[in-house]
Parts: structure tokens; C-alpha cells; sequence
């Protein structure tokens, strides 16, 4: 066998004891509730959500990544609050 087919068996052979272990779906090539880009893009239209692309200067991004993490929300959850906040005031 080549080399590349011996460490092919050994990442199935892992996976698969990963698997029997009960390792979070996430961790394992088996991970059946993972969605593909087009069930993304059905669900997001499904919720009224649009795509927005922002180029932000490194040091804010830093910020909303730190804001985002204390308060345990996604980044895109904080971006509707601080938007929403914003154009009230």
C-alpha cells in the first residue's frame, strides 16, 4: 500500500472509533446535522435574513469578536443590536 492510503485508513479507522465513542457530531466525518450552503441560504431566506458583507478596521472587529464573546452571542446577533441601538438614537 502507499503511504497516502495507509493514512487515508488510518483517519476512517479514528473516525470510526469516534463514532462508537459518541464524540459530538462535529468532531466526526459522519456529522449528519450538518447543513450545506444551499439549506443555509433555504433557512436564512426563510427568516428574512439578507447577506451583508462590511469591510471594518481590524481593531473594531477585534472589539465586536471580544463584545460578542462576553455577552455569548453570535457576531451576527450583535451586529442587529448594535445597528438597531444605533439608528434609534
Amino acid at each position: 500500500m502507499k503511504r497516502t492510503d495507509l493514512e487515508k485508513n488510518k483517519g476512517l479507522k479514528i473516525n470510526g472509533k469516534m463514532a462508537q465513542a459518541g464524540v459530538p457530531a462535529r468532531y466526526s466525518q459522519q456529522a449528519g446535522e450538518v447543513l450545506d450552503k444551499k439549506e443555509r441560504r433555504k433557512l436564512d431566506q426563510a427568516q428574512g435574513l439578507v447577506p451583508f458583507a462590511v469591510k471594518l478596521p481590524g481593531d473594531l472587529v477585534k472589539e465586536l469578536q471580544a463584545l460578542a464573546q462576553e455577552r455569548q452571542l453570535a457576531m451576527s446577533d450583535l451586529a442587529v443590536e448594535l445597528l438597531k441601538k444605533g439608528l434609534s438614537a
